[in-house]
């Protein structure tokens, strides 16, 4: 192609854009095109290099034996038999690791059993035992048998199961002591393990912002680390044996943006303190955009939050089973949540590059806003006493429930869709296979409750 040629593609201005907008808009101003989001902040139609936008490198900091993220799988069930036959299944079928949930993880022979000819030493087992915690790490450091390698992953976090369950058998504090010496005894035995998850999911799945679900996550990190030095870690052990944990759902760009962000604000919370431990995020899909009526869309959605944690940069992904909001998913369902990531790692290559989003303008602007929203949460959390004095008071509480009730209007007033539930809706959806789940418990009333929200259901229900 000659020069003169290239010179018709040459690369338009911001004048020309707003010539074209101002076009489009006709009698609009251009002002018009900004949005402010949940947390209040201004969402740009336009993100271009002269807008003074902070770049952001924020990539994951390990892989998964050569992979570039964890490929982890949830199992669910009360069966050890059922729970070993899923767990090969996953490993063989390309998860690096799984996290196990249920009855089996009350007493060590049933997990034992679970976990049969399962190599913990490659492949990480992780815990998802609520307030029963500590119960649940000691029966899995049984269940390892001593093995220094054993690559254990306690995962325990009483807070968010206390915020869900609205409220704990014990003080709140009470529990956090008892989990952080729980990882104090077992941290000598097995130098690979990692005890809390500092997550904000139950922040997300009962109708927060994303500030919001930032912001707890970094203040249960905190008290962790400060709970675990109390019961004899040093910091640095205890940093390393903390997991992050946030929601990816089908809004992409925001999600990836908030796994960037919570990288950047535990930076600023550990350096400080004089720490130089990576993040480890492990993100999990959304279950409030989950349909139970048409589980095929969700197939969609989950691809979507997949793309996010492995964009965004999570070391560790959590796929639901499509079936998920109907109840456990079975094998077909399983291997879909699998073979999803496998597609993104291994076809689309997603993680072939560090931190893909860095230099996008809109996402690195995106990721800055979150990380300084979020970082206004958890300074919002310090300053009412910590996270326990803040959900004792119901301070946090009710502010996600004023974020949940703007949540729900716009969905219901139309400002908000979901395709599948809202538009697109299938009028004779296909059924799909699911073991129906207990009923979840009433809340302890102690405290006001994160209660999950049914807005896929809500919805549904209204059509």
């Amino acid at each position: 192609m000659t020069e003169e040629a290239m010179g018709a593609f040459r690369t338009p201005t911001r004048q020309d854009w707003e010539a074209a907008a101002g076009k489009a808009l006709k009698d609009r101003p251009l002002e018009s095109l900004t949005r402010a989001d949940r947390d209040g902040l201004a969402v740009r139609p336009l993100y271009a290099e002269g807008d003074g936008v902070e770049p952001v490198f924020a990539p994951r900091a390990f892989d998964a034996d050569g992979r570039a993220w964890d490929l982890r799988t949830l199992i669910e069930t009360d069966s050890p038999s059922e729970a070993n036959a899923i767990v090969l299944a996953d490993l063989n079928g390309g998860a690096a690791s799984v996290v196990l949930r249920g009855e089996i993880l009350a007493d060590p022979d049933p997990l034992g059993v679970a976990l049969t000819d399962v190599a913990m030493e490659l492949a990480p087992v992780g815990l998802d035992a609520g307030i029963d915690g500590p119960e649940a790490a000691n029966a899995l450091a049984v269940a390892a048998k001593g093995a220094p390698r054993a690559k254990l992953m306690f995962h325990m976090d009483p807070l968010s199961a206390s915020a869900e369950a609205g409220g704990a058998p014990r003080p709140i504090a009470e529990h956090l002591t008892l989990a952080a010496n729980t990882a104090a005894r077992h941290a000598g035995a097995y130098p690979e393990a990692t005890f809390f998850l500092a997550s904000g999911r139950v922040v997300h799945e009962a109708g927060g912002t994303a500030a919001q679900e930032l912001g707890f996550a970094v203040a249960s990190a905190l008290a962790f680390l400060k709970a675990g030095v109390e019961a004899g870690l040093s910091l640095e052990r205890a940093a390393r044996g903390t997991w992050l944990g946030v929601s990816v759902d089908a809004e992409y760009f925001d999600a990836l943006a908030k796994v960037r962000a919570l990288r950047l604000i535990w930076g600023g919370l550990t350096a400080p303190l004089g720490l130089d431990v990576p993040a480890k995020i492990e993100a999990r899909s959304s279950r409030r955009m989950l349909s139970r009526r048409d589980p095929w869309p969700n197939l969609l959605r989950l691809t979507a939050a997949g793309f996010a944690g492995a964009v965004g940069g999570a070391e560790a992904v959590v796929l639901d089973g499509f079936t998920r909001a109907g109840g456990l998913p079975d094998a077909f369902a399983r291997r879909q949540a699998r073979n999803t990531q496998l597609v993104l790692m291994e076809e689309a290559h997603l993680g072939r590059v560090d931190d893909p989003a860095a230099g996008a303008w809109f996402l690195d602007a995106r990721t800055r806003d979150l990380a300084r929203a979020g970082w206004a949460e958890f300074q919002r959390i310090e300053g009412e006493g910590g996270l326990i004095a803040s959900l004792t008071s119901g301070a946090f509480q009710a502010r996600v429930a004023e974020a949940r009730a703007a949540l729900q209007a716009d969905y219901a007033e139309g400002r908000a869709h979901l395709v599948g539930v809202t538009k697109f809706v299938d009028a004779e959806p296909r059924a799909a296979t699911a073991t129906p789940v207990p009923a979840r418990a009433a809340s302890l009333g102690q405290i006001e409750a994160l209660t999950p929200l049914a807005l896929v259901a809500d919805l549904e229900a209204a059509r």
